[in-house]
């Protein structure tokens, strides 16, 4: 067996910000197949496999439907081809982590203070951030504040997924 192509896939992303990822992810299987794809190349055989052993049993061909909507929306993307015998495997993998949970309705007050603390902070950082992200031309004060928090987010993915490796 060849490989023909391989590269890292380098988590960058953990929460979804846009209309198409979100359509992506509105099917459970699909958003399943995020999950499964976290830190893990795998093909579609391997990924129908996984989904039968969490409760979705999908046929191959839907399998690989869910991936090409996955693929089209940036959430996923081939991580390897392979090629054993003159068929060619893809695997897939994904840079972008979900965290499906549900925050406990005293969240507010008991992490107001940690809130309060961190948002002090976050709005120094914020400050010097908010020009660079100043577009000349028609970008609107949304998309700069959408750069903003893009931002933090792939350096709070940064922080976390370095935290997680220790």
């Amino acid at each position: 067996m060849s490989t023909l192509l391989e590269k890292q896939i380098k988590v960058n992303r953990i929460v979804t910000t846009s209309i198409g990822h979100a359509r992506a992810i509105e099917d459970p299987a699909r958003a399943k197949i995020v999950e499964i794809l976290y830190h893990q190349a795998l093909s579609a055989d391997q990924i129908s496999t996984a989904l039968k052993k969490t409760g979705y049993k999908k046929a191959l061909t839907t399998v690989r439907h869910h991936l090409e909507i996955l693929k089209e929306s940036g959430l996923i993307e081939i991580a390897r081809i392979e090629e054993s015998r003159g068929a060619i495997t893809k695997y897939y993998s994904t840079s972008t982590k979900l965290l499906d949970f549900q925050t406990p309705d005293d969240f507010d007050s008991t992490y107001s203070k940690v809130i309060d603390n961190t948002s002090t902070k976050i709005e120094k950082i914020l400050k010097s951030l908010t020009p660079k992200t100043k577009s000349k031309g028609k970008k609107s004060e949304d998309y700069s504040q959408y750069l903003v928090m893009e931002i933090m987010n792939r350096a709070m993915t940064n922080v976390l997924e370095k935290s997680n490796k220790k």
